[in-house]
């Protein structure tokens, strides 16, 4: 019995010896400083937003869901890239003549609406 306490205590002296040279060699791993205030770490390109870019968007999480301010931010982002393309699409469309056609393809109801597959309708 004394000498498994023997052996416990030396693998406990190694242990931390071990300890105490890896964290003179490697330090101790300095956590990185806090983002300054009004900052974000989400990241989109500042012109080109892709669908790829949108899809690798995240936010940081906060007690009570995401992070209001980058949401508020992404937001702002994304509309103003699609009213940039909307207005270069209006643009091209006008140049060849072409009408706009964009109220036709509006879907009743709003964005949230589901496409109507004539099934539930009477």
């Amino acid at each position: 019995m004394t000498l498994v306490l023997l052996y416990l205590v030396v693998l406990v002296l190694i242990a931390i010896v071990l300890f105490a040279v890896g964290s003179v060699l490697f330090g101790r791993g300095e956590p990185l400083p806090p983002l300054p205030r009004d900052t974000t770490a989400t990241v989109l390109p500042a012109s080109g937003v892709t669908g790829s870019d949108v899809e690798a968007v995240k936010f940081t999480q906060t007690v009570r869901g995401y992070k209001t301010s980058e949401v508020d931010w992404v937001l702002d982002r994304l509309g103003q890239e699609l009213d940039l393309v909307r207005g270069q699409l209006a643009a091209v469309r006008a140049a060849h003549g072409l009408e706009d056609d964009h109220d036709a393809q509006r879907i009743e109801g709003g964005a949230h609406a589901l496409p109507s597959d004539g099934a539930d309708e009477q």
